[in-house]
């Protein structure tokens, strides 16, 4: 059974950190040896490692391929002339940014031709720190890309993807997101005519789920509704131009296969998926806010404990029933640098102009909050339990400063007079009467 690209094969395991296996033929995962002097059905065994060999076992990353073609069958790569949009980082601002959505292309354009960088706390060499991204596209890929910078969060905000890597196929769609190992080869295809959305680059450890705490066993994303594809391979001996993501800068070369080869495969070094939809989202019921960090969805870590390299956190559709509270987010100043993204909807700390498919910034110590509009609202408001429905906001946060793109500071998307929301609060200070 040869299976094509538009073999319409599609098919989850269940489960987050696991050990997972798949195989595309019956008997294609060699048994008790990972790689044997012959491997079944003439195939070549390959290690792909997320995480130095000496790493403790809890947290190893790998995964064993049994693929057509080894990856190391493949011509030198050549620096492409066209690289990533966005350009070097800007000059130093502390100052709160905030960016209308940018216009998917009219001119034909793929997913890795879409990329722009928007921010960054890291050069792409360091083991640490993550560079922010939009993509749009209006064509799928003919190529196939991997990253060699660190591993991709993927979350679309318009148009469903098919992600189709050397593992298998993920199919996405805005409220759900996807992760791509560092490493693994993939290509982007577009679903509905265009598509656009947001993806993080992690250069640090790979992300996992939060610990729980006080919290206990249950709550926030369950590792059960994360999901990896089953094996999927191409025998394919078509023309296939390979693009790597290397210390920032875009090489290719030119294949004579595919190589989304991979018959079968066991690890735990894999792409995944995760709906939005799913995350059970806790909260007060008595007063007061919890900290935003209870609705982080994937975390990666540093050496510092509690201290993240990149937070994965949503604002999704929940229930407000806190008694004697402000219900919109406090004010506050914060040692973590926030970008934020919307999905759908509208965010309940702001009125108007953060849109869906747009961005702000709040960079260490930037001290921002609810705008006008909506802090004189809330203050008025008769408390009663009410929800916050039909909406999906997400940060990703990091503890190193991030620093704008200069197309970030240049572009038109870029708004203005972001300052001016915060200018309409009154001073309603009365010290004769409480």
């Amino acid at each position: 059974m040869n299976l094509d690209a538009s073999s319409p094969v599609l098919g989850y395991q269940s489960g987050f950190g696991n050990e997972f296996s798949s195989e595309a033929l019956p008997g294609a995962l060699p048994v008790g040896q990972n790689s044997p002097q012959k491997a079944p059905y003439g195939l070549y065994a390959e290690l792909l490692s997320g995480t130095a060999f000496t790493m403790v076992r809890s947290e190893s990353r790998r995964t064993w391929m049994y693929r057509i073609q080894p990856s190391a069958n493949h011509p030198a790569f050549v620096k492409l002339e066209r690289q990533l949009a966005g350009g070097p980082l800007g000059p130093v601002t502390p100052n709160r940014l905030r960016w209308n959505p940018l216009p998917i292309p009219v001119e034909a354009t793929d997913f890795i031709d879409g990329l722009v960088g928007m921010v960054a706390n890291s050069g792409a060499e360091k083991p640490s720190g993550i560079s922010i991204y939009h993509y749009r596209a209006n064509t799928s890929m003919q190529r196939v890309f991997f990253n060699a910078d660190g591993e991709l969060l993927v979350v679309p905000e318009q148009g469903r993807l098919r992600i189709c890597t050397e593992l298998g196929r993920l199919d996405l769609e805005p409220l759900e997101i996807a992760v791509i190992p560092r490493g693994l080869k993939f290509r982007v295809e577009l679903l509905d005519p265009q598509a656009r959305g947001y993806v993080a680059e992690n250069h640090g450890a790979p992300l996992r789920l939060p610990d729980l705490g006080p919290i206990g066993s249950n709550g926030l994303a369950n590792p059960r509704d994360f999901l990896a594809p089953v094996a999927h391979y191409e025998d394919d001996q078509s023309r296939t131009t390979l693009v790597q993501k290397f210390l920032g800068e875009l090489w290719g070369c030119e294949l004579d296969h595919s190589p989304l080869n991979v018959v079968a495969w066991h690890g735990n070094n894999v792409p995944y998926k995760y709906d939005l939809r799913r995350f059970n989202t806790l909260g007060t019921v008595s007063f007061d806010h919890p900290d935003p960090s209870i609705f982080t969805v994937l975390t990666s870590p540093t050496s510092v404990p509690g201290l993240a390299n990149l937070d994965f956190v949503i604002f999704p559709p929940r229930w407000m029933v806190a008694e004697n509270t402000f219900r919109p987010p406090w004010f506050h100043r914060n040692l973590m640098n926030e970008f934020m993204g919307l999905i759908q909807g509208s965010y309940d700390a702001k009125a108007e102009g953060f849109l869906p498919g747009g961005a702000s910034l709040h960079s260490c110590m930037s001290a921002h909050g609810p705008d006008g509009e909506t802090c004189t609202k809330a203050i008025a408001a008769e408390l009663q339990p009410s929800k916050i429905d039909n909406t999906m906001a997400f940060m990703f946060e990091t503890s190193q400063v991030l620093r704008p793109s200069r197309f970030a500071l240049e572009c038109a998307q870029l708004q203005s007079n972001y300052d001016a929301c915060w200018a309409s609060l009154p001073a309603t200070f009365t010290p004769n009467r409480r």
